[in-house]
Parts: structure tokens; sequence; C-alpha cells
């Protein structure tokens, strides 16, 4: 009885996490706090979607899930639970620590405030052109710029994943205290991939993504075309699209599916997309846009050639490496060029080094906790 009187409270939210990277993210998160015995110090109050989506972690865990289903179901409940209902559980307990990882800073009372941002669209160059595909996530990227502003400077700190995110913070908001924390990374053992090349087998690049219209598909498949129209062979473009995703992937298919040089796989399951790295050549990553980029650090540790869009995103994922190579994310003619050298064996890739990243900065999630709690 007396130590659960002592026991801290650290609450940590992220209602709208169902799936894919945020999800990935909270459970990074929960990972780091019981390997690293935070929740033998503090008692974890856990805001989430669904139970079902943490049956990993049992009850000895100290970590209590509270579960808020109805926040997917429109904006105003998930607005109505950021500022209205987590405003009155705070008043009601006493929370030491209360950690947000879905962007918006809530509305509550809490010895300290962080909040992880890791949607970049606020910061994206706006072509009203995208309406046609999603006018839901275009508009949205446009409200996510002032979402992020309220409350923002009640924070202790902010949380993002890349130097460049930092300084757009800096520059659209005046935040002032916000740490770069690099994301936990589980990637599978370099052995796996080794493969032996078999003769006049056709050059492979690979482009894993999921059809959202900042991604770029259509930068790699023209310039599939221009390089079919100059007549060059013996290589093909495995992209993880089918057409039935979205409007973008569609229009993709109807536009582009006559090339032969391109594969449209569907997407893949991550078993089946590391089977198809370990036969890839290279990778071609042209998002325009990204917090991280997952997919250019899985290829990476194949130490096979990635060719990447010229944004500072790529290159603070990439990090230091001897096989890249980029171009500008419009130009699919200066894509078609670095491919047929590819294909050719002339590679225009070269040695590319890291930058350091200045404080404050957290090299993974066991660094930043010890941060958040020592703060």
């Amino acid at each position: 009885m007396i130590g659960e009187i002592l026991m801290k409270t650290m609450v940590i939210s992220g209602i709208n996490f169902y799936e894919g990277g945020p999800l990935s993210v909270f459970h990074d998160c929960l990972d780091n706090i019981l390997e690293s015995g935070v929740n033998k110090e503090y008692k974890i109050i856990s805001f989430v979607h669904k139970k079902e989506l943490f049956s990993k972690y049992s009850k000895e865990s100290n970590i209590e899930f509270l579960e808020l289903p109805r926040s997917r179901n429109n904006y105003f409940y998930r607005l109505w639970y950021e500022f209205v209902y987590f405003r009155d559980y705070s008043k009601k307990n006493k929370i030491d620590i209360w950690l947000s990882l879905h962007d918006i800073t809530p509305n509550v009372i809490a010895d300290k405030r962080y909040v992880y941002c890791h949607n970049p669209s606020p910061f994206m160059k706006k072509n009203i052109l995208n309406l046609r595909f999603s006018a839901k996530n275009y508009l949205f990227s446009l409200f996510y710029k002032y979402l992020y502003r309220i409350n923002i400077h009640k924070n202790t700190a902010v949380i993002v994943q890349q130097e460049w995110i930092r300084n757009e913070f800096r520059k659209m908001y005046g935040t002032k205290n916000i740490i770069v924390a690099r994301p936990t990374l589980n990637l599978q053992n370099n052995n796996v991939f080794e493969k032996t090349k078999k003769k006049n087998e056709d050059f492979l690049f690979i482009y894993p993504s999921y059809p959202r219209f900042f991604k770029n598909f259509e930068v790699i498949c023209e310039a599939c075309k221009i390089l079919e129209e100059k007549g060059v062979t013996g290589f093909k473009v495995l992209l993880t699209i089918d057409g039935s995703e979205n409007k973008y992937s569609n229009y993709i298919i109807m536009k582009y599916g006559n090339l032969s040089s391109i594969k449209f796989t569907g997407l893949l399951t991550r078993s089946d997309l590391f089977e198809k790295y370990k036969v890839a050549d290279a990778m071609i990553f042209p998002s325009k846009l990204e917090t991280w980029g997952l997919p250019i650090s899985e290829f990476k540790s194949l130490r096979k050639p990635i060719i990447l869009a010229d944004l500072a995103y790529a290159y603070e994922t990439l990090g230091s490496y001897n096989k890249a190579c980029f171009f500008d994310v419009g130009n699919a003619y200066a894509l078609a060029e670095i491919m047929e050298n590819e294909v050719n064996g002339l590679s225009m890739c070269s040695v590319v080094e890291s930058k350091p990243i200045k404080e404050p900065y957290c090299k993974d999630w066991d660094s930043l906790l010890i941060r958040l709690l020592n703060d």
C-alpha cells in the first residue's frame, strides 16, 4: 500500500494509433520502459485506441491500458479527448510525466509534459492538384499546421525524429526546447541477404512504399518510360502497389501499367518484403516527405546501392554510406541517367558522411527515457 502511494505516475497517450509505424513507436516506447525498469519506479497509464493492440504486455508489467475506441470515429472525438477529457483526468490524478505520442499537445496538468511529433505534413510544399487523390489528406495537412501550434509552448520539450524537422519547428512556431530522438530500428541480420546473381538476369530496382501522393511513384515510372523509349533493356523495377489501394495508386497503374520494365506487386508483408530485398540490386527512394524513411535503413544494411531524393530527410536517415546517389525528386531524366548507369555497371553512387546532430539529442528510446525522467 505504501509503495502504491509513493509511486510516481507517467501517462502515455496514443489514442489514434492502430497500425504500422505509429503503433510501432508506441510499442517501442513501452518495450523500453519495461527493459529499463521505469515501470518499477512509475505507474504507467497508457491511453490507447484498443487494448487488444497491446495484448503482449502482461498484467505484471505495471502498465494500465485505458481504451478510448471512439477516438478514431471522427476528429471531433479526438479533439475532445485531447483538450477536455484528458484535462479532467489530469485534474483528478497527480501526473508526474505526460507523454503524448501523436503530435497534438493535450490540455493537461502535469509536472512535465512532452509531445512526440512525427507528422511532417505541415512542412510539405502544397500542390492543389493533389486534391484529386485525397482531399481529406490534403486538407488535413493544412489543418495540422494549426493543430501543432495549440499548447506547443506549454511542453517541457517537443520530440522529433530528425534535425531538419527540429529546424522547421523552430522557424514555424518559435519552439526552443526540441529533442531529436532517433527511432528504434529492429533490422534483420545482414547474412540473410546474401544473393548469387544469375547470368543474364535483369538488374532489379525496388521501391517499397504505401501509395500516398507525396511518395512520388510517378518519377520512377517516368524514368522507366524514358529508358524504354531509349531502348534500354536488362532492368526491372518492383513497385509495391497494384492500383487497388486508393485513387493515387489507381492513377499510377492507369497511366504507367503498360510499361514492361515495371512490376506492380501490391502491398507486401514484412517477410515478403525482405525476400524482395534479398534479390534486389538497388533501391530507389524518391518520396518527397518523410519523418524517417524506414526502408532506407532496412536496405542500407544490405550494402547495396541506394538512389535517394535529394532532400534533408534522406541524408539524415541514410547517414554514412558508401553507395549513395541523390537526385532532384522532380527530374525523371536525372533518375533515368542514374538507373541506366547502374544497369550498365557504371554506378554514379559515392560515399556520403553523416553530420553530427546537435544537442539535445537521443540516439534511441533508452536515452530518450533517461532524459525525460531527469530533465
